[in-house]
């Protein structure tokens, strides 16, 4: 069979070859688009992972300082957190939310987080211009960095982190919610954050009082508010204010009549300093509470509402007393130390001192009824010393400590007609005391036999040193304990005239126990403590504890009542016409160097102090009556005014007429009768004694010789006490 023959080899064309090679390169193209789509959404699922894990409930968690109100609400001050005060967005001036939008997101109505034209023209802008002079950052991108700390760094990763968080940000808030958690969270310069802050510092008004020339400013140096700041380069700031003006323009937010007219409008700056008067030495000591009372989270993250005891209209008064009348003192004839003008003169208005060299002063004042501290001055200057003497400065409470004394021995079973002999000690008369300390009285005479109640409304040193010896020096020690202080005090009989250290805030505190019954009742500063919410994350409660029976404070606000009628306290009648019911007890130090006035009336007990850092003598006769006093007089006054009185009527503990004897402090007989010693009082029923008089013929000045004190003080009182008479 004869085979065919085969068709000629033609090799392919080169059409043909084109063809082939045009398959492969879109096979090749196809599929490394594929490989791109792929990898895009691996990444984009990756990254939209990563941004699902941020929690967006905080966005709106803003630190911000923390509030701090007085017992009417009003605002005393802030302190602790960020320096931001977050205000919602229609309290924000419109001026300003148009710059914002004209300068950073003029899209930012028509994107959903991402500006994806916005990225196309910053790319062909950065290309040309050969470097990065243009970002594509939206708001809501720079919402998602400014409020998670992670994503503050520059690198690709965390930027596509941010635009899948945008995203995500835009799918859970509203525009206007943005805006509003973006204005409060702009950092605007060192310890400076959110619009309602820079509008303060910079312009001295609420955010919604900006114009259209002051929010052109203040948005046109977000970029850079420390190189802008108007403070430090002013013509800086008027020229991104004009850029900001112009791109308003440009996006038809003004027209060009309201660029004009805020183009040459007057920008006065009203400088401010960036964190608020910290409210001196009263928001001293409410941070000084809050410090130990919170954890460290909240004292750093801020944005609490503080709720304090503190009165300002009292704490104002309080202050301008101190000021007034320390600055009178300096004008006395006689007084040698620098004035605080002097100091003001030259002081260079930055600078503290750890001690001043003028006069200073303190006091604390206390509302009765609940502890709580009214208003809490710890010197003349918080600026230039922030030593808070009414907390720290432990200084020698002098006479003031009498009336505890006193206290003890009517809870001993003395008695306000007791006699107490007036007369020089003798040595190895007080016990404890070295052979060689006898005191003397401030007068330096000595008037003989007298009363209980006058020993002290005559602040009689030797009557007081014999009144503490018969109650016993452990016993003084323990109600000064109990009244809050002489903690630390040395167990000696120099005890009894003040050899002892206090605060006015503890003395304050122990004089409360007379007007309140004998209670004692926790000093305090912070009545409760909320978040923004409401929810109380701490509140104080009101603790108190018995010092005295109230039959003894009955009978001590009777003495001490008589201190301020015709006492060393008497000035507060005669001369600051103070009508109230009160009672109190000044105090002297030894060399005049330091000068007290603690008292009280049925609301309120204040103690003052005044003298120099470094003890001295303040000036020669500086009693506390004549130094003190009269800013005490000035602030119970205030308080009084302010209504700090009682609701109703003070009830003293019921009470009964005897008969007693003044020389044994027991019911008299006709025997006392007979000689002259039985007199009639009105008593507290817990303090009239329950013995009958068995000796009556005369006080000596210790026991007579070969007398041995009884060992057990609780029972052998009133023997001890015969064996003191013959």
């Amino acid at each position: 069979m004869k085979r065919q023959p085969s068709a000629p080899h033609h090799p392919p064309s080169h059409l043909s070859r084109l063809r082939s090679w045009g398959r492969l390169l879109l096979l090749t193209l196809a599929g490394g688009a594929l490989l791109v789509i792929l990898a895009l959404a691996v990444t984009l699922g990756y990254y939209s992972h990563l941004a699902g894990q941020y929690d967006l409930a905080k966005l709106g968690e803003m630190p911000e300082r923390t509030v701090v109100l007085d017992a009417q609400g009003v605002l005393l001050g802030r302190m602790h957190g960020e320096n931001r005060i977050v205000v919602p967005l229609s309290q924000v001036s419109p001026y300003f939310v148009k710059a914002l939008l004209a300068r950073e997101d003029s899209r930012f109505y028509k994107h959903g987080g991402i500006d994806y034209i916005g990225v196309a023209r910053a790319m062909l802008r950065n290309l040309k211009d050969g470097r990065v002079v243009q970002g594509a950052s939206t708001i809501t991108m720079q919402l998602a960095r400014n409020s998670y700390p992670d994503l503050n760094d520059r690198s690709f990763h965390r930027k596509l982190v941010e635009m899948m968080l945008a995203r995500r940000i835009e799918g859970y808030c509203s525009k206007e919610q943005i805006l509003e958690h973006y204005v409060n969270r702009i950092f605007f310069g060192t310890n400076l954050y959110g619009i309602q802050r820079a509008s303060q510092v910079y312009f001295g008004k609420h955010a919604s009082q900006l114009s259209l020339s002051e929010a052109a400013m203040i948005a046109g140096i977000i970029r850079s508010p420390v190189r802008f700041s108007p403070f430090r380069n002013f013509d800086g700031a008027l020229k991104e204010r004009d850029d900001v003006l112009q791109r308003m323009i440009q996006t038809k937010m003004i027209s060009p009549e309201e660029e004009l007219a805020a183009r040459y409008a007057d920008i006065a700056l009203h400088a401010q300093p960036a964190f608020q008067s910290q409210g001196g030495y009263a928001l001293d000591a409410v941070r000084r509470d809050l410090d130990k009372i919170l954890e460290d989270h909240d004292i750093e993250d801020g944005g609490l509402i503080v709720y304090t005891t503190l009165s300002q209209e009292l704490q104002t008064l309080a202050e301008e007393s101190v000021e007034t009348r320390l600055a009178q003192v300096e004008k006395l004839p006689g007084y040698q130390h620098p004035k605080k003008a002097v100091f003001d003169a030259t002081w260079n208005g930055t600078q503290e001192v750890a001690s001043t060299p003028y006069l200073q002063g303190a006091l604390t004042v206390l509302d009765n009824e609940t502890g709580g501290i009214l208003a809490i001055v710890g010197g003349r200057d918080y600026r230039q010393s922030k030593y808070n003497r009414a907390l720290q400065g432990q200084r020698q409470i002098g006479s003031t400590v009498k009336p505890f004394v006193y206290a003890t021995a009517v809870a001993s079973g003395f008695l306000p007609g007791t006699y107490i002999d007036d007369a020089p000690i003798q040595p190895g008369e007080i016990e404890g005391a070295g052979s060689g300390w006898s005191p003397q009285n401030s007068d330096g005479k000595f008037t003989g036999q007298q009363t209980l109640t006058t020993g002290l409304v005559q602040s009689r040193n030797t009557m007081t040193i014999r009144v503490g010896n018969y109650a016993g020096l452990d016993r003084v020690l323990h109600v000064l304990a109990d009244a809050g202080i002489g903690g630390s005090a040395e167990r000696t009989p120099q005890v009894f005239i003040g050899n002892l250290g206090g605060t006015p805030r503890d003395l304050t505190s122990a004089f409360s126990i007379f007007p309140n019954d004998g209670i004692r009742r926790r000093p305090f500063l912070i009545d409760k403590v909320t978040d923004k919410a409401g929810n109380i994350l701490y509140s104080t409660s009101i603790l108190e504890a018995e010092v005295v029976s109230p039959g003894v404070a009955s009978v001590m606000r009777r003495i001490l009542g008589e201190v301020m009628n015709r006492g060393t306290g008497a000035t507060v009648r005669s001369e600051h016409k103070f009508k109230e019911p009160a009672g109190g007890k000044t105090g002297t130090t030894n060399d005049y160097k330091d000068a007290w006035f603690a008292g009280y009336t049925d609301r309120v007990t204040c103690a003052v102090w005044v003298g120099l850092d470094k003890p001295q003598t303040i000036i020669e006769q500086g009693y506390g009556s004549r130094l003190a006093i009269p800013i005490w007089a000035d602030v119970v006054k205030k308080a009084v005014a302010l209504g700090y009185i009682p609701a109703a009527p003070r009830e003293e503990p019921p009470m009964a007429a005897v008969q007693l004897c003044h020389l044994s402090s027991q019911l008299a007989t006709p025997a006392c009768h007979a000689s002259g010693t039985a007199y009639e009082d009105k008593l507290p029923y817990d303090v009239i004694p329950q013995n009958y008089c068995g000796a009556h013929q005369g006080v000596i000045a210790g026991p007579p010789p070969g007398y041995e004190r009884p060992r057990v003080r609780a029972s052998g009182l009133f023997d001890r006490i015969r064996g003191w008479f013959r």
